[in-house]
Protein backbone atom coordinates (compact mmCIF):
# COMPACT_ATOMS: atom_id res chain seq x y z
CA UNK A 1 0.00 0.00 0.00
CA UNK A 2 1.46 3.33 -1.03
CA UNK A 3 1.58 6.38 1.23
CA UNK A 4 -0.41 9.10 -0.49
CA UNK A 5 0.20 12.73 0.38
CA UNK A 6 -2.55 14.33 2.42
CA UNK A 7 -3.82 17.53 0.85
CA UNK A 8 -2.97 20.57 2.93
CA UNK A 9 -6.49 21.65 3.79
CA UNK A 10 -5.36 23.85 6.66
CA UNK A 11 -2.54 25.57 4.83
CA UNK A 12 -3.77 29.05 5.66
CA UNK A 13 -3.94 28.13 9.35
CA UNK A 14 -0.25 27.32 9.44
CA UNK A 15 1.00 30.28 7.42
CA UNK A 16 3.66 32.25 9.23
CA UNK A 17 2.74 35.58 10.77
CA UNK A 18 5.09 38.52 11.03
CA UNK A 19 6.18 38.99 14.64
CA UNK A 20 7.96 42.10 15.91
CA UNK A 21 9.48 42.84 19.31
CA UNK A 22 8.79 46.38 20.53
CA UNK A 23 9.27 47.81 24.04
CA UNK A 24 8.85 44.42 25.73
CA UNK A 25 5.81 43.45 23.66
CA UNK A 26 5.17 41.11 20.75
CA UNK A 27 3.30 42.57 17.80
CA UNK A 28 1.86 39.65 15.84
CA UNK A 29 0.34 40.39 12.45
CA UNK A 30 -2.95 38.58 11.88
CA UNK A 31 -4.25 37.25 8.56
CA UNK A 32 -6.74 40.11 8.22
CA UNK A 33 -3.90 42.69 8.65
CA UNK A 34 -4.87 43.54 12.23
CA UNK A 35 -2.37 43.04 15.09
CA UNK A 36 -2.34 41.03 18.30
CA UNK A 37 -0.23 42.90 20.84
CA UNK A 38 0.83 41.04 23.97
CA UNK A 39 3.57 41.32 26.59
CA UNK A 40 6.66 39.16 26.17
CA UNK A 41 7.03 38.50 29.91
CA UNK A 42 5.20 38.80 33.22
CA UNK A 43 4.26 40.84 35.15
CA UNK A 44 1.71 42.18 32.70
CA UNK A 45 1.83 45.95 32.29
CA UNK A 46 -1.03 45.73 29.80
CA UNK A 47 -3.38 42.92 28.97
CA UNK A 48 -3.08 41.53 25.44
CA UNK A 49 -5.25 43.34 22.90
CA UNK A 50 -6.06 43.36 19.20
CA UNK A 51 -6.02 46.34 16.90
CA UNK A 52 -8.23 47.16 13.97
CA UNK A 53 -6.72 46.70 10.52
CA UNK A 54 -3.67 48.99 10.44
CA UNK A 55 0.02 49.22 9.60
CA UNK A 56 2.90 48.26 11.88
CA UNK A 57 3.63 51.95 12.53
CA UNK A 58 0.02 52.53 13.59
CA UNK A 59 0.09 49.44 15.83
CA UNK A 60 3.25 50.73 17.55
CA UNK A 61 1.55 54.10 18.06
CA UNK A 62 -1.48 52.42 19.64
CA UNK A 63 0.83 50.55 22.02
CA UNK A 64 2.70 53.76 22.87
CA UNK A 65 -0.62 55.51 23.56
CA UNK A 66 -1.78 52.74 25.89
CA UNK A 67 1.55 52.71 27.70
CA UNK A 68 1.43 56.48 28.20
CA UNK A 69 -2.15 56.23 29.53
CA UNK A 70 -1.01 53.55 31.97
CA UNK A 71 1.82 55.72 33.29
CA UNK A 72 -0.45 58.73 33.92
CA UNK A 73 -2.96 56.81 36.10
CA UNK A 74 -1.99 57.20 39.77
CA UNK A 75 -1.62 53.95 41.66
CA UNK A 76 -3.89 53.15 44.60
CA UNK A 77 -2.54 53.73 48.09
Amino acid sequence: MANLPIPNQMGSFFEENSIFHYKGFLLIEQHNKSWLIRPENSPLLLLPFRTDICSLVEAKQLLDDRLSEKSTIPEAA
